[in-house]
């Protein structure tokens, strides 16, 4: 998009007639980028663009700021969906429509629902321009865009997905397909992928194929199953103590991993997966497959793409400790979208929300955030239909658990936390800004230790 990173050809208005006092300066004590607004057909103390978990629960929270008619979400899809339940839709344990609600029904009441897709941020001049050259500016800004999918640069995909024996849990489109081609495996490989690129939940990819080994063994396909699990890293998870475990798993239930292989094709009609060996760039190697998991590259929304608020890739150049942008004090991020050094996945967002808070409340008295984030992330890994390794960590891929129990170890309880307790503080914490994480209960558990 040739138009993004490009500066806004908006006038400006005095800043002085909107937030500073006849002669004050255009920066603050804090150096608050609010000098500048711009002549737009709307304006909002708090702008968040985007309408996925760090977007709505940050605007329940700004809602309680500084008033429901004083925030706005810009968010194009009618539909929001609770993602980490499709990993147990591809496997058949939980039914798509599970996952589903109205976007109208998670929107905090009272909050600007602005039906429409960014095109360009203007930092500089606090808008943002929407379709139809729309333009929409603000005092603070909260990005929380999420990632990116490109199943287009695999070859192949995602006209591919109209065949069988291939699926991926990570589209709403082809989620489905996944517990479709589980159920039709016969006999030969089940290939399940890790691409070359960040992405959302990087546990998930493995998460499925422990699934269907499971699957496969009740039905008793098993015997005919060689399970494949071809991935770009050089590990099978970045932190060593649960790696360990997922190791041990791996080598009882007879599962094949090949490290440092990229998917780069899908033959769909051959059934033919065409991997290439990033050991050596430019050999690749062809497996012929019965079923076919893809996890998509993934990257930067593209509108986030060489603009002022992004790094030289594309992601929101924040502070890993406020998630205050870098150069924009009024500017933060969320999320997926953000350059933060830790793994993407809700559980993320809801720690971060909670410090995010807490960073814009200061910043809009003046004052200089305090609480720091910690990289907290989780990973409910699940190993079986009732099986759960719950990895939690940080940015130093220590171990950073909430429970008083070794977390290595295969529990049914946590499965069910994953299946049951964590979709329903979703939608009635996370969502409406009550939850910040697990903090505060590893707190009490450590301290009831003591």
């Amino acid at each position: 998009m040739a138009a993004i990173g490009v500066a806004l050809s908006c006038s400006c208005l005095r800043p002085g007639v909107w937030l500073l006092k006849p002669g004050a300066q255009k920066m603050s004590s804090l150096g608050l980028h609010t000098a500048a607004r711009c002549a737009a057909k709307d304006y909002y103390e708090v702008l968040v663009l985007g309408g996925g978990s760090g977007g709505i629960t940050m605007s329940a929270r700004m809602k309680r700021k500084v008033g429901a008619e004083n925030v706005a979400v810009v968010e194009p899809s009618k539909t929001h969906y609770y993602q980490p339940l499709w990993t147990l839709v591809g496997a058949g344990a939980k039914q798509l429509e599970t996952s589903a609600r109205p976007t109208e029904s998670v929107m905090p009441k009272g909050v600007e629902w602005i039906k429409s897709r960014v095109m360009a941020l203007d930092p500089d001049k606090n808008c943002i321009r929407l379709e139809n050259d729309v333009k929409i500016s603000y005092k603070y800004l909260i990005i929380a865009l999420g990632i990116s999918l490109h199943y287009e640069k695999i070859k192949g995909l995602p006209e591919g997905f109209h065949h069988p024996k291939i699926g991926s849990n990570y589209s709403v489109h082809t989620v489905e397909k996944t517990w479709k081609a589980l159920q039709d495996f016969k006999e030969g490989n089940a290939i399940f992928t890790f691409p070359n690129t960040p992405v959302k939940c990087a546990g998930a990819p493995q998460k499925i194929m422990y699934l269907s080994e499971a699957y496969w063994r009740k039905t008793g396909k098993r015997p005919k199953a060689n399970i494949l699990f071809n991935t770009s890293l050089g590990v099978i998870f970045g932190v060593k103590k649960y790696a360990d475990a997922l190791t041990e798993i791996i080598k009882e239930r007879n599962i094949s991993v090949n490290y440092k292989r990229n998917l780069v094709e899908v033959r769909a009609d051959k059934q033919e997966a065409v991997f290439e060996n990033l050991d050596k760039p430019g050999v690749t190697e062809v497996y012929q497959y019965e079923m076919l998991h893809v996890t998509p590259p993934m990257g930067p929304p593209d509108v986030l793409i060489n603009s002022p608020v992004s790094d030289e890739i594309g992601w929101v150049d924040v502070n890993k400790e406020t998630l205050q942008h870098t150069k924009y004090p009024n500017v933060f991020g969320i999320g997926d979208c953000t350059n933060l050094p830790t793994s993407k996945t809700a559980a993320a967002v809801a720690a971060q929300s909670g410090v995010l808070d807490k960073t814009i409340s200061l910043v809009m008295k003046n004052q200089l955030p305090t609480k720091k984030y910690d990289g907290y992330t989780s990973c409910p890994l699940v190993t079986g239909y009732n099986k759960v390794i719950l990895a939690e960590f940080d940015y130093n891929a220590q171990p950073l658990e909430t429970f008083p129990i070794d977390q290595s170890k295969e529990r049914i309880t946590m499965y069910h936390m994953k299946a049951d307790m964590m979709p329903f503080l979703y939608w009635n914490a996370l969502l409406k800004g009550y939850w910040g994480g697990p903090a505060p209960i590893r707190k009490l558990m450590h301290l009831g230790l003591k």
